[in-house]
């Protein structure tokens, strides 16, 4: 568990990681702002479908019922999924990065 923590720290510390943190929260705040304004949902159920539409889970209890609303979410979509994966693809190899730097560490102590 340590090691988890010392590892998102290590993350955090990097700016070009921190920049793609940025970045998502930023696009799930744009998505939220937007679902609210054009298909007049709570700030909840926005941040929720936002989380869910990019996340590719989508349980399907919500959906676009306006033009606009599907409009914005398919361009969401594109842009958005691109995003998170590339935001958990970094997270995982800088995680796999950091345990193979421990795994060295352990055996050059030995």
């Amino acid at each position: 568990m340590l090691f988890f923590w010392r590892t998102l720290l290590s993350f955090w510390r990097d700016p070009a990681y921190r920049s793609l943190l940025f970045a998502t929260n930023i696009f799930l705040a744009i998505g939220t702002i937007a679902y609210r304004f054009i298909e007049d949902w709570s700030w909840l159920d926005s941040l929720y479908f936002s989380v869910i539409t990019l996340t590719t889970i989508g349980y399907g209890d919500f959906s676009p019922q306006t033009d606009l609303g599907k409009l914005f979410t398919m361009a969401y979509i594109i842009i958005g999924v691109a995003l998170i994966l590339g935001f958990v693809n970094t997270l995982f190899f800088h995680y796999k990065e950091e345990a193979r730097k421990k795994r060295n560490n352990k055996k050059n102590t030995k």
